[in-house]
């Protein structure tokens, strides 16, 4: 497929069009035609030239700590695939999937009360995850509804507010921070990461349930991953920092729904914390594309694997 000087000046114009979209309060994105030349560009064409070998659905697993720009970079993704490369690319998230809020109810009750809050392994309908790309791996029906989960209120939204897909789509850009997580040895549970851990779950409950619904059904969903990409941040603390920001625009853009406050979001990023911290220390070996994001949040190099 051959591309004109038009064609890139399309989904550079397209680019810089989303980008504006998401400046809020005074946040700028900077350098943005090197970011789209040096890193989003390249990427795509690597993503486009592993598509082009049998020309089947491919799923992109997009992952980053809490903060680190995942639904804005997909996006960008998804603008650069469909300009440039004509590529139909369906994006839904990990957090799409988070068990309604009648059912972490009971497994609080059950289990742990930490799994009233969403967020690890353990507070997603697996099953539902499953099916869901399964079914867009081998697109065969007229439409497919995808969840969508409103934060505001910690519950899923109605059917009738969920995404529909009615064809196959060429990629399938699946994110959220735990995305292809991997599971630690039981022994290294034993150490508190945290005073949520220390004082919430002293008996080791909460987290070995975690690690288990890891080392089980998250493993079988990870699996039907065939591209990653990492958003590898510099250190949990700038995922508190961050994490703070990305609820500042939301208390902008979001009026009237409900927020956390600086202290909510201190106690809720500790749910996030081991996993978070395992992913930075591990998952780079993994990693298809890493792209490395300075402590000023600038994307900084990229590494293919």
């Amino acid at each position: 497929m051959h591309f004109t000087e038009s064609n890139y000046l399309k989904t550079k114009r397209e680019y810089l069009r989303f980008l504006k979209s998401q400046e809020i309060l005074s946040e700028p994105f900077r350098n943005k035609v090197g970011q789209l030349n040096n890193f989003f560009l390249p990427i795509s064409k690597e993503i486009f030239k592993i598509f082009l070998k049998n020309k089947k659905t491919k799923i992109i697993g997009l992952t980053g700590g809490q903060g680190s720009g995942k639904s804005t970079i997909a996006n960008i993704f998804k603008i650069i695939l469909k300009c440039k490369f004509n590529l139909n690319t369906v994006i839904f998230s990990i957090d799409d999937f988070y068990k309604t809020l009648k059912e972490r109810r009971k497994m609080s009750k059950k289990i742990s009360p930490l799994f009233l809050t969403r967020g690890v392994p353990g507070t997603h309908d697996t099953k539902l995850l499953l099916n869901c790309l399964k079914t867009l791996k081998n697109f065969r029906t007229k439409n497919l509804l995808i969840p969508k989960f409103d934060k505001s209120i910690d519950d899923r939204m109605p059917k009738k507010k969920w995404q529909k897909i009615n064809t196959k789509p060429d990629l399938v850009i699946f994110e959220g921070w735990c995305v292809g997580a991997t599971p630690q040895k039981n022994r290294d549970l034993i150490a508190p990461v945290n005073s949520l851990e220390k004082e919430k779950d002293y008996n080791f409950i909460w987290r070995k349930t975690v690690n288990n619904e890891l080392k089980m059904k998250y493993n079988k969903i990870f699996k039907l991953i065939d591209i990653s990409i990492f958003l590898k941040v510099p250190s949990f603390r700038y995922v508190h920092k961050w994490r703070l920001l990305q609820e500042k625009k939301l208390r902008t853009t979001s009026k009237g729904k409900r927020t956390m406050n600086d202290n909510q979001i201190k106690n809720f990023i500790m749910f996030y914390e081991r996993i978070t911290k395992n992913m930075l220390k591990n998952y780079s070996k993994k990693a298809k594309f890493i792209i490395n994001i300075d402590d000023k949040h600038r994307l900084k190099s990229i590494k293919f694997n």
